[in-house]
């Protein structure tokens, strides 16, 4: 078994995520099929208090960019990626609709992803009913189709109307798709004919132990090296099918078994993974970028303890409600407190913190990424706030800038 230090790990993931890649003056369509094929998937969430989540990871990566391209990617033929419940809510590429196709049956069986839709009469004519409106009518959001039924509240606080609760069951069931949301960021729901290619869709499906091959295959790919637990959280996969996918993959030689310093569980190392010599990447992390989604394996690699604080109360936070974690180079330098201020036209700086061994450059670094993002983002100036350690310094390179 070979082995590997942590450092060489961490290159080894930041490689394979795509962050030893040029970017392009101005990224194409060409650019941004190769950094989905790196991280595979782009989780999708509704908070937009700097940016939508799907789009930071293409940005951390490949520079400011025409978020057009993704939502080409989404809507426009050729449909190159759909969303589904991949990771969790995520856009994928669109030929894995047929390698979704067991979970898809899964979650038909348990009626949705929690069993939230029952089976009766009236649940039953409700199914059909939206089955026949979205063909008649085509692609149409939940409010659109809502028949004005009672709201439910006790699913997690949820103010879901049973209509949007059915769709939910037959979009994660396979039965509609997603064709794409309005600006208002709600889904617009159709038939999967008139989404998903004919092409993709006309492809056999895989046995269940494909598709838990295929799935594993791209996260190791993605991750380049990894822990079975960290295969497993790519697609959310059952812990036993990604055991018995990677012994598959160890015996094909598609996965090297390694030991990882310090790393109480074994790792493999994807077959095409390159371990560079130094990684110069700078970029902010969304909270739900792949290199820092399974928190567990943030920490092993770069030794950063994060959590998303959301969900903690104002008073209970640590470093605020919107932390991007700043990637230097192969390690994780600083943390930073982030809101876009879209009516002033501010990139509001809300705290900045150092890590421990922080690089003398970091704030200078930090200071050059923010007015980058600002300008992505289409904000004219950089507010900072005087809280974090970073901040000071952050304050006087804004002045000198």
């Amino acid at each position: 078994m070979e082995s590997m230090s942590v450092a060489q790990a961490r290159r080894t993931a930041l490689a394979a995520q795509g962050f030893l890649d040029k970017p392009h003056a101005e990224p194409t369509m060409r650019t941004f099929q190769r950094t989905l094929e790196r991280t595979g998937v782009l989780q999708v969430d509704s908070v937009n208090v700097l940016q939508r989540a799907h789009y930071m990871p293409l940005y951390s990566r490949m520079g400011p960019y025409d978020v057009g391209l993704l939502r080409r990617a989404a809507e426009q033929r050729p449909r190159r990626v759909v969303e589904y419940w991949a990771h969790v809510q995520a856009f994928m590429p669109v030929e894995l609709w047929p390698v979704m196709q067991h979970r898809m049956d899964d979650y038909r069986a348990k009626r949705g992803k929690w069993g939230f839709v029952a089976v009766d009469s009236d649940s039953l004519a409700l199914e059909q009913n939206l089955l026949a409106e979205l063909a008649d009518r085509g692609a149409a959001t939940a409010r659109d189709l809502d028949e004005g039924l009672p709201r439910a509240k006790d699913h997690w606080g949820w103010n879901w109307s049973e209509t949007r609760r059915m769709l939910d069951y037959l979009y994660t069931s396979g039965q509609v798709a997603i064709a794409g949301r309005n600006s208002q960021f709600e889904i617009r729901y159709d038939l999967p004919e008139r989404v998903i290619p004919a092409a993709v869709l006309a492809r056999p499906t895989p046995t269940r132990e494909e598709a838990a091959l295929e799935l594993v295959r791209r996260a190791a790919r993605s991750h380049g090296v990894a822990t079975i637990q960290d295969l497993r959280d790519y697609f959310r996969m059952p812990v036993a099918d990604t055991a018995a996918a990677v012994a598959t993959l160890v015996e094909e030689g598609d996965l090297l078994p390694v030991s990882v310093a310090g790393w109480q569980r074994p790792a493999y190392l994807h077959r095409d993974a390159r371990l560079p010599r130094r990684v110069g990447a700078r970029a902010l992390l969304s909270p739900f970028d792949p290199v820092v989604w399974e928190r567990a394996r943030t920490e092993a690699l770069f030794d950063f303890h994060y959590r998303i604080e959301i969900y903690v109360p104002a008073d209970k936070r640590v470093h605020g409600y919107y932390v991007l974690p700043f990637l230097l180079g192969d390690r994780i330098v600083a943390r930073v407190d982030l809101k876009a201020d879209r009516k002033l036209g501010h990139l509001l700086v809300k705290g900045a913190y150092a890590e421990p061994g922080a690089p003398p450059e970091t704030a200078e670094e930090l200071s050059a990424e923010l007015r980058r993002l600002s300008g992505w983002l289409g904000l004219a100036a950089i507010s900072i706030e005087p809280r974090g350690d970073l901040a000071p310094a952050l304050r006087t390179l804004g002045d000198a800038g």
